[in-house]
């Protein structure tokens, strides 16, 4: 069995990732509060105190062998992540009312709806490039409200941190017609016809149903 020597933000999500459960469910089912989670996302390299670590010990001791078997799967990638300095995205998911900002990235003859995103250089600050890729992107002004969390993207394998982020003023243009086909507003509720939903980050969807 895979042994956990000391748990961080990061570790405890793919936990909660491995368990499939929502932030709510992992909350309830670790008998804490949902604020806690959230910021287990929102700081990863936090350490949980020692009450906490022996709570997360138990929880997982008691997890049957497939949620152990895809921890380790999910934790693997992390791992390399964080030691191969692998490529870092800022990802901005912009809401304005019961809408979300989305860009038709051309590859080729491929074309894939995203939502706006950028690399954040080594030292660089992921919240900015969310905001600066958007804006430059898009023609969008946007304001962060909230870190959704971070993970391995499991088709591209770059290092995602993800964002929910307010509207706050501009026409969604395409500013950036080297990369992207098109911009567009996409109704929350519609949001499969553009990216399937098994591609989406799950915390995602729950932010975006919140919102709707």
């Amino acid at each position: 069995m895979e042994i956990v020597k000391s748990w961080t933000g990061r570790t405890a999500c793919i936990l909660q990732g491995a368990l499939r459960l929502t932030n709510e469910q992992f909350a309830e089912h670790l008998g804490i509060s949902t604020r806690t989670v959230v910021r287990w996302h929102s700081s990863p390299d936090l350490a949980p105190r020692t009450e906490m670590q022996q709570l997360l010990d138990t929880t997982f001791a008691r997890a049957g062998d497939e949620v152990r078997h895809r921890f380790g799967l999910l934790s693997r990638p992390a791992e390399v992540a964080s030691q191969a300095q692998a490529l870092r995205v800022a990802i901005a998911v912009v809401r304005r009312g019961s809408e979300v900002l989305l860009v038709c990235r051309q590859d080729g003859a491929d074309m894939t709806w995203q939502f706006p995103a950028g690399i954040v250089k080594p030292g660089g600050s992921a919240q900015k490039v969310a905001v600066r890729e958007t804006l430059d992107e898009t023609g969008v002004h946007c304001m962060i409200r909230e870190h959704l969390g971070e993970r391995l993207h499991p088709r591209t394998r770059a290092w995602c941190d993800y964002f929910v982020c307010d509207y706050v003023h501009g026409e969604a243009v395409n500013g950036d017609a080297s990369e992207n086909a098109a911009v567009a507003w996409a109704p929350i509720g519609e949001l499969a016809r553009y990216i399937p939903e098994d591609q989406i980050y799950p915390p995602i969807l729950e932010a975006l149903e919140a919102a709707a």
